[in-house]
């Protein structure tokens, strides 16, 4: 059912006569909720220390995770005490998830991006859906962090913030325009022009508005899954020269993965793109007929429970353009002006 939505916002196809209307009604309601917090009706929080909030107004992914990653690096390299908060996506198959959560490096049945964040970071993640109650319990428990980058909140109004990201897919763009259903927009196209930056992720085909900032993802490496081997791609394509390899991803965009791999030139054999934050089952992960089994960094941390010699993943960092650290570093300061 998401393939076949995401085909469809590709293209202007007769079930747009039937998907528009109700996109309408999608778009009203989205409309009259933002108004609410505008207007007063319903209530925004501050939680004391400034907030970034990285997001984006498509459905999938986009590359929200490492840009949060590259942009907490940067900011702790500019002397700020960091912080992480997100929704969190827990497996159906972990006990009910508590109302807030701390994530730990070591954590293998939690939330797959907000494990891969502590990981890489080693900051303080924490998740729960109301961001207002997680971003305060991460103050209590660290009360030198000052300051919060909230993992993909952009319509989580409740939570006062001082600079917004928008993260466009490059490719993608904005495919047809409509909000959901018939579309994959979460709020209307004009919402760019009230972030405060706006950032392409890849090559911009239709999303090449005044301001926006590029990301590249690059520095490719390999790890291994068992033995923590960590190689370059020429490293990787020769351990894995002649050898039957099968590529995997239960991430918003799997596509752009195994393009991605391709373009290493790693020569696939089959390649299987699972629901984003898939939860895997022991029989989708025995691959018998495989001897190279290649994921996503994100992949791997539900995958590290089922680890063998075979798995490999790729890990990747984000590369943005320094006048974009700047415009966030202005941007902190209340008085300072917007970045576009």
């Amino acid at each position: 059912m998401e393939a076949w939505f995401v085909r469809q916002w590709q293209i202007n196809s007769v079930w747009q006569c039937v998907l528009r209307p109700v996109s309408w009604c999608f778009g009203m309601l989205v409309w009259l909720r933002r108004a609410a917090y505008r207007v007063g009706w319903l209530h925004s929080f501050s939680v004391g220390v400034p907030v970034i909030v990285v997001g984006n107004i498509t459905v999938g992914g986009s590359g929200k995770t490492p840009l949060v990653l590259a942009l907490a690096a940067l900011l702790t390299e500019h002397g700020k005490h960091v912080g992480i908060v997100s929704r969190g996506y827990v497996p159906h198959s972990q006990a009910r998830q508590p109302d807030v959560m701390q994530i730990l490096p070591g954590d293998v049945l939690s939330s797959d991006e907000a494990t891969l964040l502590a990981r890489r970071s080693g900051l303080p993640v924490y998740i729960g859906a109301d961001r207002v109650a997680v971003a305060r319990a991460l103050l209590h428990d660290h009360p030198t962090v000052n300051v919060i980058i909230s993992d993909d909140g952009l319509q989580h109004y409740a939570l006062r913030r001082d600079v917004e990201i928008c993260v466009i897919d490059g490719v993608r763009g904005l495919s047809n325009g409509a909000q959901l259903p018939a579309g994959p927009l979460r709020e209307r196209a004009s919402r760019l022009d009230t972030v405060d930056a706006i950032v392409v992720n890849g090559v911009a085909t239709s999303s090449s508005r005044a301001g926006a900032f590029a990301m590249s993802l690059a520095n490719e490496s390999f790890v291994n899954l068992k033995t923590a081997q960590h190689v370059s791609p020429d490293a990787a394509r020769e351990i894995m020269r002649g050898k039957r390899i099968h590529a995997l991803a239960g991430i918003g965009h799997p596509a752009r993965f195994f393009e991605h791999l391709g373009k290493l030139g790693f020569d696939l054999q089959t390649s299987r793109a699972f629901p984003d934050h898939h939860d895997f089952l022991g029989h989708e992960v025995a691959l018998s007929n495989a001897d190279i089994i290649l994921m996503t960094e994100k992949d791997a941390v539900k995958w590290s429970r089922f680890a063998d010699e075979r798995m490999w993943f790729m890990r990747v960092e984000a590369l943005l353009p320094a006048d974009f650290v700047d415009c966030i570093m202005h941007k902190l300061p209340p008085e300072s002006p917007p970045c576009h």
